[in-house]
């Protein structure tokens, strides 16, 4: 079975009193210690987790979240939804995924090149804002020919325009909880 779990995060927001709370004796409070809110760099998971005392993070932090010994976060509380994101997360969602997008171009590009039908009737690539028919049928006509190698290149040969933003938009979608199907992003 392949993994499901991330490696690596961008860090959203940095709550130095952790976050409000209830305590076991049923008063209001503050979950003791500092939290990071972050989305993870591999299956866009929105994660929340304690970090080590004594540190600070801050957008766009780049933090270890694997299954090995953390240098920043003592541990994963667990996955969030959008909702329960911060604003100042929310706000910094849209940057951290498209960084994300850019760096992971390889990737990105292969699903441009291997992209397939989901239904009779729609296409994986139609999922993202912007590409209708045209653009799909562009798309595809051109892989055939030869493989995509970056993101300039289907821009050059499909006249698609930017397609970071594109895919950015549509990861978007899919962790504010938007869309039927999922591309990029993983079940809560």
């Amino acid at each position: 079975m392949e993994k499901q779990y991330e490696e690596y995060a961008y860090v959203l927001d940095f709550l130095q009193h952790g976050k409000p709370g209830f305590r076991p004796t049923g008063r209001a409070g503050y979950r003791a210690g500092a939290l990071i809110q972050c989305v993870g760099e591999e299956f866009f998971t929105v994660l929340e987790a304690l970090v080590k005392e004594g540190l600070v993070l801050k957008p766009p932090d780049r933090v270890y979240v694997g299954k090995d010994s953390r240098e920043e976060v003592t541990y994963i509380i667990g996955r969030i939804g959008y909702d329960e994101l911060t604003a100042a997360a929310k706000s910094e969602l849209p940057l951290a995924v498209s960084r994300i997008v850019q760096n992971r171009e390889a990737w990105f590009v292969k699903f441009f090149n291997t992209a397939r039908a989901i239904t009779p009737r729609m296409h994986a690539l139609e999922l993202i804002p912007g590409i209708g028919k045209k653009y799909m049928w562009q798309v595809i006509n051109e892989r055939e020919r030869k493989p995509f190698q970056n993101y300039d290149d289907i821009t050059k040969r499909t006249e698609l325009p930017n397609p970071v933003k594109l895919i950015t938009k549509r990861v978007m979608e899919e962790l504010e909880g938007e869309s039927k199907y999922r591309l990029f992003t993983r079940f809560h």
